[in-house]
């Protein structure tokens, strides 16, 4: 007999149990959710009088469409409203629609009745005058999902309805209605609702459910539902369900299968150290717990967007985490330059655009973390201080970037290094990694070599032999073979200062060319293998003129000379009527 008693009294409490999403379903306007804008205007056409015959409700999934439809429809059937357009909830109209027995109000949906049968039946009701109120509302759920043809047998009604009949009509795609319907509709769209805006409704709702919640558990519950308010409440019952009357964040995110965000925390410190072995054990911690590797690497580009965003006070509020995560990120992207950042997020991005392809998706994703770890080694030495120890100093974006780009210069060079060809090997390899502002400031350097400022160069003194003899090594090991065989072919003068040398070259455009492609780098090999940071090679025209014959170029130049000197050719030419272009 106990038994039976403790059965029915749990079988009593299940059947009173009704869940969060239908218990603390909005009623009113005001207690509407992140819609201020919607349902200021539907007060005001309810205080005018300027009703429209046909509404069209569209939006996210759960944001309150249907809501917002049923507390207009009871509102403007409400016998006594106030002052601020809300239903009373006490008149015959708004009981009756309370306790779904209401015959004005009516609520079809469209994904189930969808057929031209099911609308002419509406076609039929809406002639019916309501028998409470002064309306007769149809809500018309999921109206995307009719057919072509009901939908044109419902067009002359919804333009031209009775006097006492509303349509509202509800989508989650828009882009499905014909646009001779959402033509004769007033069409409003509804907005995700804010995180900040559900954890204040979460924890309204545990207050008066008399559940302690961590705020930080409601965060992690409104950043799971993705702005859709009723998959925020069933979430909650979910964690209730498995914590009991306390919300802790350790529980939420075990139970919803959440990567927390302190993993992303420490491996990007173990990325920063360039310490990839800890980075690949942190990642197959995470494999070890269940969750997925590519949801992995997409948590840790939207972790380094974040880092971006916390460079800056201006746009740390973008950041949509508590408070007190933010001091962390803020911590964390201190010790990140804008240029790792950057290309941190392009490592990512191309390991998620090729993950599906990939034929070792597991190595895939290590060897992104590989290459991350090998790049924040640059980085966290670019940012290392050298202020006076003990003292913290805050970097600015660009002063970053500025020291990023400087380390980076100086390992290419090193390892370039010192002859004519390191210095063309650096110069390629320089301009398909750096950016623009880079590779200018390396030029700007490259053109001012001559000072000795970056270089102990002297100002020793210039014979021609030395001069004579550097310039033969030089030429050797110059790898492009023309131009080391015009170095060989043509020794250059030293003028009566002793620091200028001219280098003559046969004709314009050979002096051209080799002014902007090799003139620099020629005169700092000269400075440095000469020790003499006065140096300045100059390159100038000298036609020959041995045995009286000019320089022939152009095939035009070598056609008429053969013409000129040779009548049989230009009389060939003329019985040919050939034109020399």
């Amino acid at each position: 007999m106990q038994k039976k008693k403790v059965f029915f009294l749990l079988l009593w409490i299940m059947e009173e149990f009704i869940v969060s999403a239908r218990k603390y379903r909005p009623v009113n306007f005001s207690s509407l959710i992140g819609q201020d804008n919607i349902s200021q205007t539907l007060r005001n056409s309810i205080l005018k009088g300027q009703l429209a015959h046909a509404y069209l409700f569209c939006g996210p999934r759960g944001v309150g469409k249907t809501s917002t439809a049923r507390i207009f429809a009871k509102t403007i059937n409400c016998l006594n409203p106030g002052k601020d357009m809300e239903p009373c909830g006490v008149c015959e109209s708004c009981r009756s629609f309370d306790e779904g027995r209401s015959f004005s109000i009516h609520e079809l949906d469209a994904a189930s009745n969808n057929s031209v049968d099911d609308i002419r039946s509406l076609i039929e009701k809406v002639r019916i005058r309501p028998q409470i109120g002064k309306y007769s509302v149809y809500i018309i759920d999921e109206v995307h999902m009719l057919s072509s043809s009901a939908f044109n047998a419902f067009l002359k009604t919804l333009e031209e309805p009775p006097a006492h009949a509303i349509f509202i009509l509800a989508t989650t795609e828009k882009h499905k209605i014909l646009p001779t319907i959402l033509s004769r509709c007033q069409t409003y769209d509804f907005n995700r609702i804010s995180i900040e805006d559900m954890i204040r409704n979460l924890e309204d709702i545990a207050a008066k459910e008399n559940i302690r919640a961590d705020r930080n558990a409601l965060h992690i519950i409104a950043q799971k539902a993705d702005g859709a308010m009723r998959d925020a409440l069933t979430l909650f019952d979910q964690c209730v369900a498995f914590c009991g009357n306390g919300l802790k964040y350790e529980d939420v995110i075990r139970n919803l299968n959440v990567l927390d965000y302190e993993y992303y925390l420490k491996i990007t410190d173990c990325i920063l150290k360039g310490e990839h072995i800890q980075a690949l054990l942190v990642f197959n911690e995470i494999l070890e717990k269940g969750f997925n590797a590519l949801h992995f690497m997409s948590g840790l580009s939207s972790h380094f967007r974040d880092l971006v965003v916390s460079k800056d006070p201006r746009t740390i509020k973008l950041l949509e985490i508590p408070d007190n995560v933010k001091a962390r990120y803020a911590e964390q992207s201190s010790a990140c330059t804008v240029p790792f950042l950057f290309n941190a997020l392009a490592i990512t991005n191309a390991c998620e655009a090729g993950y599906k392809t990939a034929s070792n998706q597991r190595l895939h994703i290590e060897f992104a973390l590989m290459n991350l770890c090998r790049l924040g080694k640059g980085a966290a030495f670019a940012n290392r201080e050298t202020s006076i120890p003990g003292k913290a100093t805050e970097k600015s974006p660009e002063k970053a970037l500025a020291e990023t780009e400087e380390v980076q210069e100086r390992n290419q060079t090193e390892n370039a290094g010192t002859g004519i060809a390191g210095t063309v090997k650096a110069k390629a390899t320089v301009s398909q990694r750096f950016s623009i502002k880079a590779i200018s400031k390396m030029a700007e350097q490259a053109r001012n070599a001559g000072s000795g400022k970056e270089d102990n160069i002297g100002e020793d003194a210039i014979s021609p032999e030395n001069l004579h003899r550097v310039w033969i090594e030089m030429a050797k090991e110059e790898k492009a073979p023309r131009l080391s065989s015009t170095l060989e072919q043509n020794m250059p003068d030293l003028q009566e200062d002793g620091t200028t040398v001219h280098f003559y070259v046969s004709n314009s455009v050979q002096k051209t060319w080799m002014e902007n492609n090799c003139l620099t780098r020629l005169q700092t090999y000269l400075q440095r293998h000469l020790n003499n940071r006065n140096i300045k090679l100059n390159i100038e025209v000298k036609e020959s003129s041995s045995e009286g014959k000019p320089r022939l170029y152009m095939p035009n130049e070598k056609a008429k000379f053969l013409l000129n000197s040779s009548p049989e050719l230009e009389e060939l030419r003329k019985d040919l009527d050939l034109e020399i272009k």
